[in-house]
C-alpha cells in the first residue's frame, strides 16, 4: 500500500463538503477522519469510503469490491472503492461521504455500548 501526499490533498478537498476532514497515514496509506470518526481510508491514491448492510449494496451496484489489504490473503475490510463518476460529482460525494460517516457512526456507538456493559 502506498499514498501520495498530492493524493491525500484531493481527497480532502473533495471531502471538504463534510465537513473539516483530516488524515493520518498508516500502514503505508492514509486513514480519513471527520470529527474523530475513521470513515475512509485511502490506498494506492484510491479513496475507499466505510461500509456495512446500509451502503454496500450502492457499492456493488456500481460494480466495486471490498478492500483486501493483502493479495496473498483472503480477508477483506469493509472499505469500498469510490466509484469514478460519485468522486467526480460534488453532490453524490456528499451524499456517499454521509452515508460512510453514518456507519462510522454507528460502529462507535457500538462498541461504546459494549464499553459500558462489561
Amino acid at each position: 500500500m502506498s499514498v501520495s501526499d498530492s493524493y491525500i490533498e484531493f481527497a480532502l478537498e473533495r471531502l471538504g463538503s463534510v465537513g473539516q476532514c483530516t488524515s493520518r497515514r498508516m500502514f503505508g496509506g492514509a486513514g480519513i477522519y471527520n470529527d474523530g470518526l475513521f470513515f475512509a481510508i485511502i490506498e494506492n491514491d484510491t479513496l475507499r469510503f466505510k461500509v456495512n448492510d446500509t451502503n454496500r449494496p450502492d457499492y456493488e451496484e456500481a460494480g466495486m469490491e471490498p478492500f483486501k489489504p493483502y493479495k496473498d490473503k483472503a480477508e477483506i475490510m469493509q472499505y469500498y472503492e469510490v466509484p469514478p463518476d460519485v468522486l467526480e460529482d460534488d453532490e453524490l460525494l456528499a451524499e456517499w461521504a454521509e452515508k460512510a460517516l453514518d456507519v462510522a457512526r454507528s460502529a462507535a456507538l457500538k462498541k461504546a455500548s459494549k464499553k459500558k456493559r462489561k
